[in-house]
């Protein structure tokens, strides 16, 4: 759970939110400190072949999030990544995210 300004965010919410834009492959969530709201929410995205990384399709993003959920849930940072980390038996490695 990320705690952002008192509000409860889910990451699993937002990654949904953000798997149902076609430029999104992959992607996680997980809650950075922020000094004005405790904890921000970062968006670690793997892009489809056409997507290319931008500061257009991040603000296409976090409106296309806001959109889909309440507003003060979208990724206030988004970072593009090749791959996410993950075990042996898939699963997503949110702890070495945090330690990114």
């Amino acid at each position: 759970m990320i705690v952002s300004s008192g509000y409860n965010i889910g990451a699993p919410e937002v990654e949904n939110a953000l798997l149902a834009h076609p430029a999104v492959t992959e992607c996680a969530v997980i809650g950075v400190t922020c000094p004005e709201r405790g904890q921000k929410v970062k968006a670690f995205i793997v892009l489809a072949a056409f997507a290319e990384p931008s500061a257009e399709l991040t603000e296409k993003l976090q409106s296309f999030v806001k959109n889909q959920i309440a507003p003060y849930k979208y990724p206030r940072e988004i970072e593009y990544v090749d791959a996410l980390p993950k075990t042996a038996t898939g699963k997503l490695q949110r702890s070495v995210l945090r330690n990114h």
